[in-house]
């Protein structure tokens, strides 16, 4: 569904991404990990346009290197940002409603799903979306982007800053996304999650992939987890 090859970044004259390659098929979840600098983010916003790219990108088969955000995000392909990027100032129902592409009565997800997943949310209805907590506003943002009906949506540190108890609920919302054919590309600090939910991992270091596998492959693979993960 999501393929990227070779792909290289830069911001200003620094060299970010040194040829990242990695794929995510229709309906896994998959998870970059890596310690802090070590590029997720910056691919994650490459991919969806933020960041030039150079390097092949293609979404379900077509090329979307070159194209605008709207443009990527209107082919399916949906994101999460770490920084929430909520508005503030619109109720919570409507910053939802602003994550529909059109005003279409079908699709894998509605207004009233948005409230079953987070009932909290059904509760702040009409409040703004400035006065909700951090992980509040965590479950709005992701919430708003399956509003959208993504095929595949990055999500990018989902957890960090959460009580364990919102820790468990989005764990378990990822979980749910994928079991209605949402595939996931998830960005993630806390390894345990990552471990429990993903079909297969990517480990980054210095702007490049240094392991692929299964979870079970990694929990393996003590020197990975020394040399690229471990603080």
């Amino acid at each position: 569904m999501l393929e990227v090859e070779e792909l290289h970044a830069y911001y200003g004259k620094s060299h970010i991404l040194q040829g990242v390659t990695f794929h995510v098929r229709p309906g896994e979840i998959v998870s970059l990990l890596g310690r802090n600098g070590a590029g997720r983010s910056t691919t994650i916003k490459t991919i969806m346009g933020e960041v030039r790219p150079a390097g092949a990108i293609r979404f379900k088969g077509a090329r979307i290197d070159g194209l605008k955000p709207h443009e990527i995000a209107r082919r399916g392909l949906g994101y999460v940002p770490e920084n929430r990027d909520i508005f503030p100032a619109l109720t919570v129902r409507e910053n939802l409603l602003l994550g529909m592409k059109g005003p279409r009565a079908s699709g894998r997800w509605a207004l009233e799903q948005m409230y079953e997943l987070f009932p909290i949310l059904r509760e702040r209805a009409d409040a703004p979306g400035g006065v909700l907590s951090g992980g509040e506003q965590q479950m709005l943002t992701i919430c708003r982007t399956l509003m959208g009906d993504p095929d595949l949506v990055m999500v990018d540190e989902p957890t960090e800053g959460l009580a364990p108890r919102l820790v468990d609920l989005v764990r378990q919302l990822l979980e749910r996304i994928a079991q209605r054919g949402v595939a996931i590309l998830l960005i993630e600090q806390k390894l345990t999650i990552a471990l429990e939910i993903s079909h297969r991992l990517y480990v980054m270091g210095h702007g490049r992939i240094v392991f692929e596998g299964t979870p079970e492959a990694l929990r393996r693979d003590e020197a990975v987890r020394r040399e690229w993960l471990e603080v």
